[in-house]
This record gives C-alpha cells, sequence and structure tokens, in this order.
C-alpha cells in the first residue's frame, strides 16, 4: 500500500508509521519503505544510514536486494530506511520500465523469500520516478487529505492523476481517501468531509484522523502513537484506521 498525496504536511508520514504500528499490535508486522529524499520517516525511526548504499537508493542505483537493507524497528517491523541521495534518482536512471518497476521486482523478491506480506510505502510529495515506484508496486493507495480546501483541491488533482496512470497499469488501483487534522470544532472540516464525500463516495474511509497534540509529539520522540500516548485521540484514530482498512481487505 503506497501512502501519497501530492501535497505535503498532510500526514503521511505520520500515517505510515502509526498504521504500521497498529498493524504490529494486531499481530501483522509491516515492512515499511520510506520512499521520500527527505527521509522523515528514516528520521523518526532514528538510525538515518550515512552512506547511500545502506539505503532504499542501493536498490536504484546496485539493484541490492531489499532484505539487505532492512532494519528493524521494535513495535512496528521493519524500516526500508531512505537517504538524502535519493533525489538524484529522477536525473541519474531515466523513467524506463525498468526503473519504474525496480521497487515492484524488489518487494515480489522479499516476499517470495519469506519476507512481510504487507508493505506500507510512505511517498515523497511530487509525482516522480520515486512516486511512480510506489504506484506500480502498490495493490492499494491510501491518500490523507488534510481538512483544508487546498487539500481538497489536491485530493481532486490526485484523482485526475490515477486515472490518467490506468490505461498503462492496465487496471485501477483501489485506493482509499483519509481525512487528518479533522478539528470537530471548525465546521469547515464537515464541509469538506461532505465534499469528499459527494465525490469518492465509499472511497472516503469512515475513520478521520483528529486534530491531536500527542501525534505531533510523538515524532520528535520517535516513538509511534501507540507508545508515546496509547489512550490518546490520535491512538484510537488510528486503531480506528486500521481496523476499518482490514475490514473492507484494504491491508
Amino acid at each position: 500500500m503506497a501512502v501519497f498525496n501530492q501535497k505535503g504536511g498532510v500526514g503521511k508520514t505520520t500515517t505510515a508509521l502509526n498504521l504500521a504500528a497498529a498493524l504490529a499490535r494486531d499481530s501483522a508486522p509491516t515492512l515499511l519503505v520510506d520512499l521520500d529524499p527527505q527521509a522523515h520517516l528514516t528520521a523518526i525511526h532514528g538510525k538515518t544510514p550515512e552512506e547511500a548504499h545502506n539505503s532504499v537508493f542501493a536498490l536504484y542505483q546496485d539493484n541490492r536486494p531489499l532484505e539487505e537493507l532492512t532494519v528493524t524497528w521494535n513495535d512496528v517491523g521493519r524500516l526500508v530506511p531512505a537517504h538524502a541521495e535519493l533525489i538524484k534518482v529522477d536525473s541519474i536512471f531515466g523513467k524506463g520500465p525498468a526503473i519504474l518497476n525496480r521497487l515492484n521486482f524488489g518487494l515480489q523478491a522479499l516476499e517470495a523469500s519469506g519476507g512481510e506480506s504487507t508493505a506500507v510505502i510512505d511517498c515523497c510529495p511530487f509525482l516522480g520516478v520515486l512516486s511512480l515506484n510506489a504506484i506500480f508496486a502498490s495493490d492499494r493507495i491510501l491518500v490523507p487529505v488534510s481538512s483544508d480546501y487546498l487539500s481538497l483541491r489536491g485530493a481532486l488533482q490526485i484523482e485526475r492523476t490515477l486515472k490518467a496512470l490506468e490505461p498503462v497499469l492496465k487496471r485501477r488501483i483501489e485506493r482509499r481517501y483519509l481525512l487528518t487534522r479533522f478539528d470537530r470544532r471548525r465546521k469547515m472540516s464537515f464541509e469538506i468531509q461532505d465534499r469528499l464525500r459527494a465525490q469518492f463516495g465509499a472511497e472516503l474511509c469512515e475513520t478521520v484522523i483528529s486534530e491531536n497534540v500527542a501525534i505531533a509529539e510523538a515524532p520528535a520522540m520517535s516513538l509511534d502513537i501507540f507508545n508515546h500516548s496509547p489512550t490518546s485521540r490520535g491512538a484510537v484514530d488510528y486503531q480506528a484506521l486500521m481496523e476499518e482498512l482490514r475490514a473492507a481487505r484494504f491491508l
């Protein structure tokens, strides 16, 4: 599953981490793949590789197996870390089919060797080779949308992008849209929810991720929401999201 939006600041990294942590609590350890040159997910883990060849960049540069690149993440599963060198992937390797399917083939090989059957990919906030790798490798896409009008416009752009890719992929990727930073005190949050429901129907998650201090605090402590504040509203929301997606066989 790719966690993707072309707009930054909507909760992609937070959602990828906390969904994986919720799955681990449900006895389903997950492989997290940090495919963002900003490497925020890797930074939360706390062990950013000093050299690019120990990160997911080595998959592209040397076709190095993902199994050799993973690091353990307690109470979450495993992580394939990112590195700033990922920013060079577009310019160095081009956009041929071999590169666009590199992550797909890497994940297939990892699963065939006994690796995790569930992978959650934290994407970068623009459409390039890395995001296309995530989309080509994924069965499903989760699109976090923060509760503001610019993010609403971004969600509509994502839908257009995914539809434009369908002839290339020769399939329709199942997707869900997730409202994040939902403030129940603001009328605008409910207006955006209504507009998304009118646009996407059942593809809008019933669960919303509330605006919550604990969610914002946890990354600074290198923790997921369940280890940081297990009784917080954020933990309740991400647990509910995991249960909703699993019930829908989306995870």
